[in-house]
């Protein structure tokens, strides 16, 4: 059997929670044999003991930490840590928790594009807003799971929307719904992937005729008349005699 250290495919990310709401730490972790998971704030082991009401799982490569009501005593550094035979991995984060509050806002917004099949396609939003919004990516209205084929990412703000090789079928309208507390917001982009098939239409062009066209094109025409004016100058001569 192959062993692999612990690695984390999407690391913790920090959390800004209104008091009183939920918080959730997640993080993604492959490892072979499956790793074990521990948690801590500010270096001490988290638990239900420890910390009443909090829920802790591991599952599919996902280790989730859920804060069900917080409170300002809970702000501080998140720890997972992930051990096997292998190896040994952490993530840290923090957890941020206030009584303001705001609304989603897109401080980066989808962008539309064209694309080749083939080709790997990114789409980038940058979303704030507190408590930190729940952020979700559609197709023509349908929602899209992390998969092998679409990756969804979190880097702070930035969520990110990867398609590992784009074809015509993924073509569509695309949008990212950011959802906190106290409000909602929206931005939707168009995807266009062109197939291998496909031919960029050429641009329209003018028929241009050079001087020298035009010039062989008048010296036919005259050829062409000399025949009639030597039959006229033979008739006015032979009348004259």
């Amino acid at each position: 059997m192959t062993t692999k250290a612990p690695t984390f495919t999407q690391p913790l990310q920090s959390v800004v929670a209104l008091e009183g709401s939920a918080a959730t730490f997640e993080a993604h972790i492959s490892g072979s044999p499956v790793p074990e998971v521990s948690w801590y704030r500010d270096g001490q082991v988290l638990s239900a003991a420890t910390l009443p009401g909090v829920q802790i799982s591991f599952s599919d490569g996902r280790a989730k930490l859920v804060i069900s009501t917080v409170t300002a005593a809970n702000s501080g550094r998140y720890t997972v840590q992930a051990t096997n035979g292998s190896g040994q991995a952490t993530s840290t984060a923090e957890l941020l928790v206030t009584a303001e509050t705001a609304p989603p806002n897109f401080a980066r917004r989808l962008q539309s594009m064209t694309t080749r099949q083939g080709s790997q396609v990114r789409l980038d939003v940058k979303v704030t807003g507190i408590p930190t919004p729940v952020v979700k990516f559609y197709r023509d209205g349908a929602e899209i799971q992390s998969s092998l084929d679409f990756q969804i990412l979190q880097e702070g703000d930035l969520y990110s929307l990867i398609i590992a090789e784009a074809y015509p079928e993924d073509s569509g309208t695309y949008s990212v719904n950011a959802t906190n507390s106290v409000g909602r917001a929206t931005s939707t982009a168009e995807l266009l992937v062109q197939g291998e098939d496909e031919v960029v239409p050429a641009k329209k062009t003018k028929t241009i005729v050079s001087t020298a066209q035009i010039s062989q094109t008048t010296r036919q025409a005259r050829v062409e008349k000399v025949p009639f004016q030597s039959f006229l100058f033979f008739f006015n001569f032979y009348f004259l005699l």
